[in-house]
């Protein structure tokens, strides 16, 4: 069956492609994260306010922030609506928010709740057998690492009750040793990469878009090293090989809006 589904994906790909264009949405994505590149890479800026509020800093961003508002402008662009409201609903449970733990800080329960809204489609649980098993406890167990954690035994308990209820449960993936220079041709210009760690209690370690060059499948990403928004220099294969703590990559796409 999931091979099935995938080679629907490939198909829909391929006929819009025929057509004279990739699905306009995901070249929104590419575009909209594209504007980005250059931007200094700023850890913690939504740990600003002492109480949980929206925070939009489009000026400075990590690895999750950058996703998350161009997957925001995305939506508005091809939905129509306001960028605040759809990044409200992406980054925060049921689109409420109430307190530190309402942010979605497991990309876990990100994706899940993406889904659910109908933002995005999990690409992957379509195109990839492997799966891993949900084991969460990093944020719980440290702490002092978390602004809004260190001072607050109730928040922990409360990331605690959060781990507990998503771990167990599992989710597809693309094993590192099957993703080369080219990448799969199920990956297209656009899709978010979730990548996959093997730290302890974590599931994924770092977020950015899929961009071909040069024959390439590359990583446009916030990186921490470069300290801005960045198109890697090498391969996504590349960049895996270099990266011991990383297993894999979720892929994700924005979901078309259906049409009137």
């Amino acid at each position: 069956m999931k091979s099935s589904v995938c080679m629907l994906l490939l198909a829909a790909a391929s006929l819009s492609l025929t057509a004279g264009a990739q699905e306009p949405g995901r070249q929104v994505v590419l575009d909209t994260a594209l504007t980005y590149l250059g931007k200094p890479y700023v850890a913690h800026t939504l740990e600003v306010n002492d109480e949980e509020q929206l925070v939009v800093n489009l000026d400075e961003v990590d690895c999750t922030t950058f996703v998350e508002y161009v997957l925001a402008q995305s939506l508005a662009a091809t939905r129509g609506g306001d960028m605040k409201d759809y990044l409200t609903r992406i980054r925060y449970r049921d689109g409420r928010i109430d307190g530190y733990t309402s942010r979605l800080h497991y990309i876990a329960e990100w994706v899940e709740s993406g889904v659910k809204n109908g933002f995005i489609e999990d690409v992957t649980a379509a195109c990839s057998p492997d799966t891993l098993t949900l084991q969460l406890s990093f944020m719980s167990t440290h702490p002092d690492a978390y602004r809004h954690l260190k001072s607050s035994p109730e928040n922990v308990r409360k990331m605690q009750d959060i781990e507990a209820r998503l771990s167990g449960r599992s989710f597809h993936y693309l094993p590192k040793d099957k993703i080369t220079d080219e990448g799969p041709d199920w990956i297209k210009d656009g899709d978010i990469f979730c990548i996959t760690t093997r730290i302890a209690g974590l599931d994924v370690v770092h977020l950015g878009f899929a961009c071909h060059r040069d024959g390439q499948l590359k990583l446009l990403h916030a990186s921490s090293s470069y300290k801005q928004v960045t198109l890697s220099k090498g391969s996504l294969a590349q960049m895996f090989r270099q990266n011991d703590s990383w297993t894999g990559v979720r892929v994700l796409r924005l979901k078309q809006s259906p049409r009137p």
